[in-house]
């Protein structure tokens, strides 16, 4: 074989080479598929970083290694509290005036002091994630704590005279509101809380205060409230909220019965307002802060908490919704993400879907969470964030932490 053969030769064995790489190359990629719905560029990939049944805030490696698990997996957001149960999370002076506790007793016990927002907020602008500081309890208080003690009348209450309610599982809320010998008895075993009047100028400035602190005092990206935002449909019937009804009414009464739709729209729309003075204030520290809300669904958030969101969105006072949607029926979860309320949403702001991930009683096996993420991704949705960061791989899961985290990372790396 001469030399011009042979480089003829040995050419077409390497055009055959290069060939069959590339036939390898393209057989390996994942086939395309309609059920595969990539991200939207910048989704929402966010947890809820809580003290209720979390160690996470109180252990002293707890922040740093959560941090670093979730930029590990690709996780963009995290929504630490910093208000639960009449305290801050964060060393507050307001707090500190108003209460007599600078934050929550064990938490400064365990950090030595130390602000474990700006411990939060350090390490997560090293590790490129969002921090939006979350008001987990809006207006909700414990009937024992130093608010309710120390200002009864910033309190609104029940027709009945009831000051508290029920917080816990809907099931329970139902049994409680039957006969009054059942509902005493679980109002005696379950926790009770009391709730902050939405309209009373005090309650406004000691609640708008501890917003704008954080805002003012924090390089965060963002505040969140969520469902506890409100007030509950069976109250506002307190001495100050029935004066300002009469005094706006000619010197009627409120109505009776508190789902009366006129009773309902009036504290609707009082709560409205002050959702537009926070937004305004906000904005005038930091024009370009996310302000984002985490409710319920729009009929449930109304008729049970007056949280009109729906109008908040309308009205441009919040700039990002993330809706609860704990629902472990897969056809139970779709339909949520098809209310009408939603669809005009997402066309004006992003809009995320919370995903519940378990609790000590309710692991949630991570094949569910999968099946929802990507539904969320199909449906359009801008993201999802996980309620909440315990269940995600901790000790309280059905799989192997390492099994689980893996998961999160094939979801995440698309």
């Amino acid at each position: 074989m001469n030399y011009s053969v042979r480089r003829l030769f040995n050419f077409l064995i390497c055009l055959g080479l290069v060939f069959s790489l590339i036939i390898f190359s393209l057989l390996s990629l994942p086939l395309a598929s309609q059920d595969v719905i990539p991200p939207k560029k910048n989704e929402i990939r966010g947890v809820w970083l809580t003290n209720v049944a979390s160690g996470v805030l109180y252990v002293p490696w707890g922040i740093n290694r959560a941090l670093n698990q979730l930029e590990t997996v690709k996780f963009n957001t995290v929504y630490p509290v910093v208000w639960n149960r009449g305290y801050t999370f964060y060393n507050s002076k307001l707090a500190k005036q108003v209460t007599g506790r600078t934050a929550e007793p064990l938490l400064r016990l365990l950090h030595f002091g130390q602000d474990v927002l700006q411990q939060i907020i350090t390490l997560g602008n090293q590790k490129k994630l969002r921090v939006i500081p979350w008001f987990e309890y809006g207006f909700m208080t414990p009937s024992n704590s130093s608010l309710a003690r120390f200002y009864p009348h910033w309190l609104t209450i029940e027709n009945s005279g009831e000051k508290t309610i029920l917080h816990g599982p809907q099931e329970l809320i139902k049994i409680s509101s039957g006969d009054f010998r059942i509902r005493q008895f679980v109002r005696r075993f379950f926790r009770q809380e009391a709730w902050l009047n939405p309209l009373h100028p005090e309650v406004q400035s000691f609640i708008k205060g501890l917003i704008l602190e954080v805002v003012q005092n924090y390089d965060v990206d963002g505040i969140q409230l969520d469902d506890h935002f409100g007030m509950p449909v069976t109250f506002g019937y307190d001495e100050f909220t029935i004066k300002l009804y009469q005094k706006e009414h000619q010197g009627k009464s409120p109505p009776n019965n508190p789902s009366n739709p006129e009773w309902m729209r009036w504290r609707a729309d009082k709560i409205t307002a002050f959702m537009a003075e926070i937004a305004k204030d906000v904005r005038s520290i930091k024009p370009n802060i996310v302000i984002s809300l985490s409710p319920n669904s729009k009929y449930f958030a109304y008729k049970n908490y007056l949280q009109d969101w729906e109008t908040w969105v309308n009205k441009g006072l919040i700039d990002e919704l993330v809706i609860q949607v704990y629902r472990h029926n897969k056809t139970d979860f779709m339909t949520e993400l098809k209310q009408p309320a939603l669809k005009s949403a997402i066309q004006k702001i992003p809009v995320g879907v919370g995903i519940f991930t378990g609790n000590p009683q309710t692991p949630i096996e991570i094949k569910q969470i999968r099946e929802q993420v990507e539904i969320v991704r199909q449906t359009k949705f801008n993201g999802v964030s996980f309620f909440y960061w315990e269940t995600l791989w901790g000790y309280m899961t059905p799989e192997p932490p390492k099994q689980r985290r893996k998961n999160f990372l094939e979801l995440f790396s698309q």
